[in-house]
């Protein structure tokens, strides 16, 4: 196949991905801009590069009329999680969207590869706007949570090195590793809700704070600026208490103020429109 073929195949999947990835990592800014604890943590993507199509290709006998029906994935979304539970969610989540179909399911954490190997792979299909037309192609999801992908990009590297011949030595301890993820995992989702109460609770913070800097910025532009600065000294002391339900007053105060400020302006204008 000529290279710009190549290209015309897989410009759709790069779209696929693309789009997938900005869909993730804005519901992502939507828990967090909202105080809302996100399942998802990262999200990254790939197209599968030619020569790894090739090898995939010769490896199960794929004639190139069939390669884009049996290779499920030339697309390839990676979402990490915190938590095992997280997976579920994801997984829930994914099934209640209505621009995915889910293809096929493989529980790999329920049925663990003889490496070790843990995760969740959906195959679904997508759809997408090409100059041809709407294409439906197939993407595979992994989902895992940072242990998993931390023990996986290192036994897929190490299967790279050995081209699949891996020494005992080195697969046992592999397989010890993988244990150990496991147990960290668990561990972790012992106390998953100390860890989601701490992040919510430092997210809000945060987001409190960036709406009582964007009300002292905007108050800059029409307030006297020896109150403004007077604002922003109470903010700083109140900042320095780290008391969130102060922050959460102090800036009840400011939207106040601000609104006191922008019924001004359109008393002015109208009485402008009158003259």
């Amino acid at each position: 196949m000529e290279i710009q073929l190549w290209r015309e195949l897989l410009n759709p999947y790069e779209l696929a991905v693309n789009e997938l990835i900005l869909k993730f990592r804005h519901f992502i800014k939507e828990h967090k801009e909202n105080g809302l604890y996100s399942p998802i943590e990262q999200v990254t993507g790939r197209v599968k590069t030619i020569s790894s199509i090739l090898e995939k290709m010769q490896k199960k006998q794929i004639p190139f009329e069939e390669l884009e029906e049996k290779i499920e994935d030339i697309a390839g979304i990676r979402i990490i999680c915190q938590f095992v539970e997280d997976i579920y969610k994801v997984v829930e989540l994914m099934n209640q969207r209505d621009d995915i179909e889910v293809k096929l399911v493989k529980d790999y954490l329920n049925n663990v590869k003889d490496s070790g190997y843990r995760s969740y792979h959906l195959i679904i299909y997508y759809n997408v706007q090409t100059i041809k037309g709407p294409k439906k192609i197939q993407v595979e999801i992994q989902i895992r949570t940072l242990a998993m992908d931390f023990w996986a990009t290192v036994e897929h590297s190490l299967q790279y090195k050995y081209k699949h011949n891996m020494p005992e030595h080195i697969k046992d301890r592999l397989t010890s590793a993988a244990h150990a993820v496991q147990v960290l995992d668990n561990e972790m989702s012992s106390v998953r809700s100390e860890i989601m109460d701490a992040q919510n609770s430092f997210q809000i913070k945060a987001n409190v704070v960036a709406d009582i800097l964007n009300n002292i910025q905007n108050l800059y532009k029409v307030a006297n600026k020896r109150e403004v600065s007077k604002i922003q000294d109470e903010f700083y002391k109140i900042y320095k208490t780290e008391d969130v339900e102060k922050l959460k007053r102090f800036n009840k105060q400011l939207d106040i103020i601000s609104e006191g400020y922008r019924a001004q302006a359109i008393t002015r204008e109208s009485m402008y429109e009158i003259r």
